[in-house]
């Protein structure tokens, strides 16, 4: 895999080796066994490489980095690697307004390819959000130069408004208003042709299950649509339920709410299934696109298609405005189990029973009487059902 690039210097000066990093003051004191870098770049390009497969996160992270790397060798005749607390100080202002314009800024904003001579790092000012955000990322960017041996010491760990990047308890969930931009995002996918329609309703349907009922990517993966059964209440309404066979093989049952049926009714429709599954019926419980032998996709599978829409709903978060990045890198890092701690943490902030939750997460045995059994369960379905829904 060849390594990112960074935008060449000479059209704005002649490179010096002086400034390129190899003798930073910041430099760590015993040569790195992590990393062959020995210059600036090479550091940045290393720690670069790591996002080449998520393309908006790359050219973000690669944005402020080189924005960074340019402003010290151009206008502090320093290398990154020898930048102190005070030279980030004054760069945090630069940001602010970054001049002189001529050098710095775009001509009328317009957007030219960085190959061209017009090119530059800015479009004018950056807004008080974007600039703690651009700092959030440089202050991860020098953790891992340190983590990595390069650097002895990060210099943004004490500048005010630098956030450490990414925290020890980073919230693994999306709150309210992100959930229901992946929601739009899903939504709007396109409905054109047969094969879109059956993407559209795949992913409707994923995204309820795995929200609805806080499973596990491995309980998606093995447990299979036989596995959901209906009996009535002893008021005689009848209640859907899915029994998952989960982690340690433990096993739990959790509701399965009108939302949930109507999606599951719909998308079996779509696939040519009758609409309510059989008992002991073998078929996944996600299938795959266009086969007529419904195989069970594999976690790595569901794991990207759960990717797919969470990177699409970051690049559309994206055309807001800067000042929604930083939204945009939270769900760009989101995964499948994310959605699952998106529905317990949603499922408490709707006051479901705590006890209800942990249930029906399968945080713990469920420990109950035959004589209390069906009692519980039915106040957890109405718990359930009344307050944690989809509104599609």
């Amino acid at each position: 895999m060849s390594l990112p690039t960074l935008a060449a210097l000479e059209f704005y000066a002649p490179y010096s080796v002086a400034i390129d990093g190899s003798e930073g003051t910041n430099r760590a004191h015993t040569p790195s066994t992590l990393l062959q870098a020995n210059t600036d770049i090479d550091a940045l390009q290393a720690w670069l490489a790591q996002y080449i497969d998520s393309p908006n996160t790359f050219n973000s992270y690669r944005k402020e980095s080189e924005r960074l790397l340019l402003w010290a060798n151009l206008e502090q005749n320093k290398a990154i690697s020898s930048l102190t607390h005070e030279d980030l100080l004054l760069y945090q202002h630069f940001l602010q307004n970054p001049a002189p314009q001529s050098r710095w800024v775009l001509k009328n904003g317009s957007k030219v390819a960085r190959s061209h001579e017009d090119w530059r790092p800015f479009a004018g000012p950056l807004s008080a959000s974007s600039i703690r955000q651009a700092l959030t990322i440089l202050n991860s960017m020098y953790s891992w130069l340190v983590s990595a041996g390069y650097l002895a010491a990060n210099p943004l760990a004490v500048l005010r408004g630098a956030r450490s990047a990414p925290p020890k308890r980073l919230q693994r969930y999306l709150d309210q208003e992100l959930w229901d931009q992946v929601k739009q995002c899903i939504a709007h996918l396109p409905q054109e042709t047969d094969r879109e329609k059956e993407h559209y309703y795949r992913y409707r349907w994923l995204f309820s299950l795995l929200y609805l009922c806080g499973l596990r990517v491995s309980e998606l993966s093995q447990n299979r649509m036989g596995s959901i059964f209906s009996r009535r209440d002893r008021h005689g309404v009848l209640r859907w339920w899915i029994d998952i066979i989960g982690k340690g093989q433990k096993n739990r049952t959790v509701p399965v709410t009108e939302e949930l049926m109507n999606e599951l009714i719909t998308y079996r429709s779509f696939k040519g299934l009758p609409p309510y599954p059989l008992a002991n019926e073998e078929y996944p419980l996600v299938l795959p696109i266009g086969h007529k032998q419904f195989k069970p996709l594999t976690r790595a599978a569901i794991h990207n298609i759960v990717k797919r829409i969470f990177v699409e709903t970051a690049t559309y978060l994206r055309t807001l405005g800067p000042e929604y990045e930083g939204d945009a890198l939270h769900v760009e890092q989101a995964s499948t189990h994310w959605l699952r701690h998106t529905a317990g943490t949603h499922m408490i902030e709707q006051d479901i029973d705590l006890l209800h939750v942990r249930d029906t997460l399968g945080h713990s045995s469920i420990n109950t009487t035959n004589r209390y059994l069906h009692t519980a369960d039915d106040a957890r379905h109405d718990a359930t059902a009344d307050k944690h829904k989809l509104k599609w």
